[in-house]
């Protein structure tokens, strides 16, 4: 397991064969994400909205979903409201 050391200024060296291995060069942009106690270092997207397109294709429709939780609601108020008065 390779082992990398913080200098001074907070720099740290992504060994080469990490580099190496998920194509980083010389300029290219990561990601560091802190969290549970532990540090994560990600390769940075080029472009985030391209990345992320499509990344719901395959899911359900949100619309849908709250198309049918509105329904359900106005279902569940009309039969709690009392019978209309005829005038």
């Amino acid at each position: 397991m390779p082992i990398a050391t913080v200098s001074g200024k907070g720099w740290i060296v992504i060994p080469k064969e990490i580099r190496e291995e998920h194509g980083l060069k010389k300029g290219d942009k990561v990601v560091i994400v802190s969290y549970g106690g532990r540090i994560s270092i990600f390769p940075a997207d080029e472009d985030p909205i391209t990345a992320a397109r499509g990344m719901f294709k395959n899911g359900p429709s949100l619309t849908e979903g709250l198309l049918k939780d509105r329904r359900e609601e106005l279902e569940r108020e009309e039969r709690n409201l009392p019978p209309a008065r005829k005038s």
